[in-house]
């Protein structure tokens, strides 16, 4: 029976883990990995499995994988009765996009979480593109600075009281808990930032089409 190989975006998925952080794993020799004529790397099934066994990895993946899976049925949950503003006065083509895009965001997420430092910053420079792909959206669809932040905070409370009451989270070291609040916390702010930044370019641009049309 021939062996199972895995691409290095799909090796990543299935540990939980960014693909640049499964990169610097092979290249440290953490795990095996065979090139293909093309250069590119391939990561057998029986090198997951045995990485999967490592404690440190399998803790990451089951904190990332049952946080994310925890925020998202508290979220859909809510929102059937939600009616704020910013979830009521959108149209569903448009919320279909915006749940698209939260997705990928909370795919980030989890990465970020499960993510060594080396690599951490590489996921939220991802994050900030979608955040951005995030905002803009929310801007076409006239939704002011301040429902959007409602949004983000609604989101925002979900996804940190999920983290409070995750069973593995009691499990483990205070410590340990206090790495991953930080970095729920600093990823979180960051993708604030980036849609208040952008409500801010297009009340400049906005300013500047007035002012040219007053020549």
């Amino acid at each position: 029976m021939s062996e199972l190989f895995f691409s290095l975006k799909a090796a990543a998925k299935l540990l939980g883990v960014h693909p640049v952080t499964l990169r610097r794993w092979a290249e440290r020799g953490k795990i095996k990995a065979n090139r293909t004529p093309g250069g590119h790397r391939r990561f057998t099934e029986a090198e997951i499995n045995r990485l999967l066994q490592k404690p440190e990895v399998a803790k990451s993946v089951t904190i990332g994988e049952k946080l994310g899976e925890s925020a998202m049925l508290a979220t859909r949950k809510d929102l059937v009765t939600n009616t704020a503003d910013w979830n009521t006065s959108i149209e569903p083509k448009d919320k279909e996009e915006k749940r698209l895009l939260g997705r990928r965001l909370m795919g980030l997420l989890m990465q970020y979480i499960a993510t060594d430092e080396e690599a951490s910053e590489e996921v939220m420079d991802e994050a900030r593109v979608i955040g951005r792909i995030y905002a803009k959206s929310i801007v076409m669809s006239g939704i002011s600075l301040q429902e959007a932040l409602r949004a983000t905070n609604y989101f925002r409370d979900h996804i940190l009281e999920s983290a409070v009451v995750l069973p593995e989270a009691a499990r483990r070291r205070p410590e340990a808990n206090q790495k991953m609040f930080r970095k729920l916390n600093y990823f979180l702010n960051e993708v604030q930032i980036v849609i208040a930044n952008c409500y801010e370019s297009v009340g400049a641009v906005v300013v500047i089409g007035q002012n040219k049309g007053h020549k």
